[in-house]
């Protein structure tokens, strides 16, 4: 198996983006299994170009996408992206796309396919928190969350993708009070450990992993 992981570029104003360097510190062979590792830039649109052409290129059999999610206690997979771009903050090259549709002719939205139950089982069997997320927000993450589905859907048929949403790194915090982090060795530890999942899992596992709000 060809595992695709991709990487956002810092943004927002931080120096550093966890999710880039997680995915730079993953093993190259994870279970048997080849790990290519691609940075995409936070930018709407573009994002998805760099990673179609990167499936293009590798053929991988998944893609797995990684965002930063500052404020985010936990390791959060993602169950669904939606068909829209509200940027609250412009993106790295200044759009601010409101209330357009990822792709005019796609679906409201897509389930990621991806055993997301095992993926958070997995994570916390290493003692580290996680939870499944309902929501990649509606800037880039979801954006890529969503575009990666419906090129699957329509260009790539029989891949599968999903995204995880990671905290904040301990240096990006110091100066906020009461922001969650997590180290970076920890974050690499959960990556693995849901891709191992990824690797090893058939039929995804049946339990809770809703929420009330």
């Amino acid at each position: 198996m060809k595992i695709l992981v991709t990487g956002f570029d810092p943004f927002g104003g931080e120096p550093i983006n966890p999710a880039i360097e997680t995915v730079k510190r993953l093993p190259d062979t994870i279970a048997g299994s080849q790990i290519i590792k691609l940075e995409v830039p936070t930018v709407c649109h573009k994002s998805l170009r760099v990673i179609d052409e990167a499936i293009a290129k590798y053929d991988p059999d998944v893609i797995l996408s990684i965002g930063q999610a500052g404020g985010r206690s936990d390791i959060t997979v993602e169950r669904v992206g939606i068909n829209i771009d509200d940027c609250r903050i412009p993106d790295n090259e200044g759009n601010q796309i409101i209330d357009e549709p990822v792709y005019p002719d796609g679906p409201a939205a897509y389930f990621v396919t991806l055993p997301i139950k095992s993926m958070v089982q997995k994570i916390q069997e290493k003692g580290i928190p996680a939870s499944v997320s309902n929501t990649a927000g509606t800037f880039v993450c979801n954006h890529v969350t969503y575009g990666v589905c419906h090129l699957v859907a329509t260009k790539y048929p029989g891949k599968r993708s999903g995204f995880i949403h990671i905290p904040f790194l301990p240096q990006q915090v110091i100066t906020q009070k009461d922001m969650p982090s997590m180290s970076q060795d920890l974050m690499v530890e959960a990556i693995t450990a849901a891709l191992e999942a990824i690797i090893e899992t058939v039929e995804d596992i049946k339990v809770t992993g809703g929420a009330t709000h």
